[in-house]
């Protein structure tokens, strides 16, 4: 059954961790920011790390990449955009700054295996992704887990640019970078077909 005083406080807590990360936030400041008594607190949850622990089993705080990508339409730049494209809409600068908070030396040991799955979905359908598109003879033959881990790298690096910067640090939206790495990665890493150069764009 569904605890709206509960949600509340959970609510109240992530928005905190947010804005003040976990050390500086109180209790006696969630009561506030939920609108409740600090005694309801404890009696829903029985310390501060329990709240951000059971929130993080709320969907609202864990942006779900595991079914978050297309189907594969087997176009080498069409399939890149629509990796770093759901990537980005998944990974917003909010999530970005609760991800930051949840690291704090108090959580990490309960929080790190959660914070890990977001790159990691996006790590291992790239990966699986490259793997085909080698094995169909699209893709040119080398470190198919440099190549992953280089993409995921990218897209978390402007996640975390622009949570941590906005536009400040470079003007360049999201879908502009996202047609232009795409677009660079691809050139990188296509199998050329025809001419003297396929042995060594096949890595051969």
């Amino acid at each position: 059954m569904f605890d709206e005083t509960r949600d509340r406080i959970m609510r109240a807590a992530m928005e905190l961790l947010k804005a003040k990360g976990y050390a500086t936030m109180t209790t006696r400041d969630i009561a506030r920011e939920a609108g409740v008594n600090e005694c309801t607190i404890f009696r829903k949850f029985p310390t501060k790390k329990d709240i951000v622990l059971a929130a993080m089993q709320e969907d609202e705080w864990r942006p779900d990449l595991e079914n978050a990508f297309d189907p594969p339409v087997w176009e080498l730049e069409t399939d890149l955009r629509m990796f770093l494209r759901r990537y980005l809409e998944r990974v917003t600068p909010e999530m970005v700054q609760l991800s930051i908070g949840l690291r704090a030396p108090q959580l990490y040991a309960d929080t790190a295996e959660r914070i890990r799955e977001i790159p990691r979905a996006l790590l291992d359908a790239v990966r699986a992704y490259l793997e085909e598109m080698q094995r169909r003879g699209e893709v040119r033959g080398t470190d198919l887990d440099a190549l992953a881990l280089g993409f995921t790298a990218a897209a978390f690096g402007f996640a975390f640019f622009q949570a941590s910067f906005g536009d400040s640090l470079a003007a360049v939206s999201k879908e502009t970078y996202v047609d232009r790495y795409a677009e660079m990665f691809a050139q990188g890493v296509r199998l050329e077909r025809g001419g003297e150069g396929d042995g060594a764009a096949a890595g051969v």
